[in-house]
């Protein structure tokens, strides 16, 4: 792979959308296109191009299996996306989102590259679709229960920020008028939850996911 070359590999729905991606990309010096066999093994990781003309339970399911794979990005381009799907299709490991008939080679490049640093990018107004949904489901479903789209409590947070301060367990339930048994099972559930090893690995999580 030539220096500052990013690898590609393309799915798409029909081998005559295959064929026109491939001509339009091959064509391109900072692309390179990785056949899909070889994506598991191609060092580094391709970002996954995925073109479809409508976003259905196949498709989905092929998105999953994609981002099961340690897929750095995927880059969607299809005929549009329900509001519906949105967060799914979000949730299923996807950073950026164009319509087909948007999709021009200079596009896909700027998505491309986009996602390979780590950023996304969607049309405004799905964006905004987006951002009403989320915030619906923040206000209808999480708040209720005192949970946040990041998947923790309000107290969750709170513990964490306590500890990231340097305060002892015992401080900690003094503070928040909680026992010390009650703070060693927030934070129990929390590493479990996540994954996390420890106390330590647990504030250094929230501090990265800017959760405190």
């Amino acid at each position: 792979m030539g220096s500052g070359q990013l690898s590609v590999v393309l799915h798409a729905a029909d081998s005559i959308t295959r064929a026109g991606v491939t001509a339009a990309l091959r064509s391109r010096p900072e692309i390179r296109l990785v056949e899909p066999e070889r994506a598991e093994t191609a060092v580094p990781h391709p970002v996954a191009l995925v073109v479809l003309e409508r976003l259905d339970a196949e498709a989905q399911q092929l998105i999953r299996r994609l981002q099961a794979r340690n897929c750095p990005g995927i880059v969607l381009v299809t005929g549009d996306v329900a509001e519906a799907d949105l967060l799914n299709v979000v949730s299923s490991g996807v950073s950026a989102v164009v319509r087909r008939a948007e999709a021009t080679p200079e596009v896909l490049v700027r998505l491309v590259k986009a996602t390979a640093a780590g950023e996304g990018a969607l049309p405004p107004d799905l964006l905004g679709k987006l951002l009403s949904r989320v915030s619906r489901l923040q206000r209808n479903v999480l708040g209720p229960h005192g949970w946040t789209t990041a998947g923790m409590s309000d107290r969750e947070t709170e513990v964490l920020r306590l500890i990231a301060d340097g305060f002892e367990t015992r401080e900690i339930a003094e503070k928040l008028c909680y026992s010390q048994r009650t703070v060693k099972s927030i934070l129990h559930d929390v590493t479990n939850r996540f994954g996390l090893r420890n106390r330590a690995h647990a504030v250094a999580f929230a501090l990265r996911e800017g959760l405190i």
